[in-house]
């Protein structure tokens, strides 16, 4: 009787013991992980695009559609390409003629105010704001009517870059704006703290 029930005891822990475990273990040993951040389990939701090296901490793609990211990643990048070029290029002495004498002396940073003062800033609200509305419009049918429209893609290629090339090279290309626009925004955001705090012009050190 004692032997029946010291097996029946034995039998009973060892359901809790390391079985478990070892399937944890394995587990997340099969796991995939970031390339980027080696230590974090890889974004699924990134497979398949250009530029994809896993980086995701926040898991954005878990919860929000992977073409709306993308073509929100592209803007952003693009209009950090024409800001950080526009904001250093205004700061090394290029100027639209005539020039309202109001805006003589502007630096990149100072030309804020006075733009909003002056009612230009109203402008630039106006027609943006008109952009966006019809980018939205087209994001919608990306999104929800199936348009064939790839994230960022707008049909513009005036020189020609994509004509006659392979899928390969087409992807290249893709990369190297991705990998520009990425820094772009990182420049920007650096040029625009470092020109507040030196006052100075560029390179603002």
């Amino acid at each position: 009787m004692k032997l029946a029930l010291l097996a029946s005891v034995i039998g009973a822990a060892s359901a809790f013991a390391p079985a478990t475990n070892n399937a944890r273990a394995s587990t997340s040993l099969n796991e995939k992980m970031s390339e980027s951040l080696p230590f974090l389990p890889y974004p699924e939701n990134l497979e398949g695009y250009v530029g994809d090296v896993g980086f995701d901490p926040f898991r954005f793609s878990d919860f929000a559609p992977m073409d709306f990211l993308r073509e929100a990643e592209i803007k952003h990048g693009r209009i950090c390409m024409l800001a950080w070029s526009g904001f250093v290029a205004v700061d090394l002495g290029a100027r639209i003629y005539p020039l309202p004498a109001a805006y003589e002396g502007l630096t990149s940073v100072t030309a804020h105010d006075a733009l909003v003062e002056y009612g230009a800033m109203g402008q630039l609200f106006l027609w943006i704001g008109v952009a966006e509305t019809i980018a939205t419009i087209s994001l919608i049918q990306m999104l929800y009517e199936d348009s064939g429209r790839e994230p960022g893609d707008f049909g513009l290629d005036p020189l020609g870059f994509l004509e006659g090339k392979s899928e390969d090279e087409v992807n290249r290309m893709k990369l190297r704006e991705l990998k520009n626009g990425r820094l772009a925004m990182l420049a920007f955001s650096g040029v625009v703290t470092q020109s507040v705090l030196t006052q100075g012009p560029f390179p603002y050190v």
